[in-house]
């Protein structure tokens, strides 16, 4: 399919033109029509899967149809994102897809002089792109009104409640007319979210996509067992010993855990930042620009707050917790080897963990090699296994990694193990 085939209007495929698209992802495929028929959408979808096109595209369209007001521009159409970062990245695309219509989009979020934002209010705006804090404190100033909404998005609504948002997007959700289109996504839908769901749309189609890492192939990955206690000495001993580590994205499953290796890390002499929920926007960016710079080389994320980070060359990811869900595990490695790019992930598995490993082996369709002989082996050595089929090749899911990697890797600490295979070029390990 094109999106020729979508009944895009002109101005929309001239701008996709110019962008080098031609054909949508599943789920603008999916989206843009129901859009188009001003149905409410409700969209399980993560960042990277094209998104954002699956609502902007529509909305510049419908936006378009007669009768347009040539008078003062009035807010028609209201996208709530969780940060400064992503509301950014959404006013770029509409930037983008929007150039041959007269339409005006502003992009307003906190941490910044709101001076030159409410100037552009005042000349009028037809879409509003926000973060809630500062959405709420202009609309307090009586700098914005929404009483002339028509389209309404929430835009990853799981970490809206991640980072402690909700109560601030239900306080904006009670503002809005009540007739209205309300598109709603979010890459996970806990009950809460749900129920947020619930409270916002009106008898919504529904859309689930489920990304899929095209860069995969690329990433060498590597099982470490070790117990819970010893996580800290291992991370600390793979950054101090691995050479070839660039830069790399340590992922936790808690912002309490990520707080804690940072400061554990300080303590063996390794600088480190975190990007979680609970930091602010201003913190979120100076750690983010900070690593990409080059300014740290070590960044403790938590699934969520990553969600959106697109970091050339990222040479390593470590898996510190094994994600309780398999397909975070493979949307987490596709951090690296991307654009061609070699990658490298190490998970670690604790004994709580084997479970976690089996369902993702499971998901892969394969046996993730075991490195063997670092310094801090698991108290118990019971190799997590899956069994596949004999002499028959493994069907894996879409979002399945490949790995040309041996089936076991040793090293230890003196780096002298005669053992080991031999490296790729510039990947030599420990």
């Amino acid at each position: 399919m094109t999106f020729k085939e979508l009944h895009l209007i002109a101005p929309l495929l001239d701008a996709l033109e110019n962008e080098g698209y031609t054909h949508p992802t599943p789920i603008q495929e999916q989206s843009i029509p129901i859009v188009l028929q001003k149905k409410d959408l409700l969209g399980c979808a993560q960042t990277g899967t094209g998104k954002t096109a699956a609502f902007a595209l529509p909305i510049l369209q419908l936006m378009s149809e007669p009768p347009i007001d040539n008078g003062h521009k009035v807010i028609k159409t209201l996208i709530l994102t969780p940060t400064r970062e992503l509301a950014i990245q959404i006013g770029d695309s509409f930037a983008a897809y929007g150039k041959h219509l007269r339409l005006k989009h502003l992009v307003i979020f906190g941490g910044v002089p709101q001076g030159a934002q409410v100037k552009a209010l005042r000349a009028g705006v037809d879409i509003l792109i926000a973060t809630p804090g500062r959405l709420l404190d202009l609309i307090d100033q009586k700098f914005i009104s929404l009483s002339s909404i028509k389209i309404f998005v929430l835009d990853e609504a799981d970490r809206m409640l991640d980072m402690g948002f909700i109560h601030d997007v239900k306080k904006t959700v009670a503002k809005l007319p009540a007739k209205r289109q309300s598109l709603f996504f979010s890459a996970t839908m806990p009950p809460e979210i749900q129920k947020l769901a619930n409270t916002i749309l009106v008898n919504p189609e529904k859309v689930e996509v489920t990304p899929v890492s095209s860069t995969a192939e690329k990433i060498d990955q590597y099982i470490l067992y070790v117990d819970k206690k010893d996580k800290r000495k291992l991370l600390s001993f793979i950054i101090k010993n691995d050479k070839n580590i660039d830069r790399v994205l340590v992922f936790t499953r808690t912002k309490h855990g990520a707080d804690k290796v940072v400061k554990e890390l300080y303590k063996d002499g390794i600088r480190a930042e975190a990007i979680h929920g609970n930091k602010s926007q201003n913190a979120r960016q100076r750690a983010l620009n900070n690593f990409k710079t080059g300014e740290i080389k070590v960044l403790i994320a938590t699934d969520i707050a990553a969600r959106g980070i697109d970091i050339d060359l990222l040479s390593h990811v470590i898996n510190y917790d094994l994600p309780e869900v398999a397909e975070t595990y493979v949307h987490r490695i596709g951090r690296t080897g991307r654009a061609g790019a070699a990658g490298i992930a190490f998970s670690f598995c604790d004994d709580e963990e084997k479970d976690d490993l089996k369902a993702i082996q499971k998901l892969i369709g394969k046996q993730i090699p075991v490195v063997e002989n670092h310094p801090f082996p698991a108290s118990t050595s019971n190799v997590v296994k899956i069994n596949l089929p004999k002499n028959k090749d493994v069907v894996k899911r879409p979002n399945a990694i490949q790995n040309n990697t041996p089936n076991k890797k040793r090293f230890n600490k003196n780096n002298n193990n005669t053992n080991k295979p031999k490296p790729k070029p510039n990947q030599e390990r420990w």
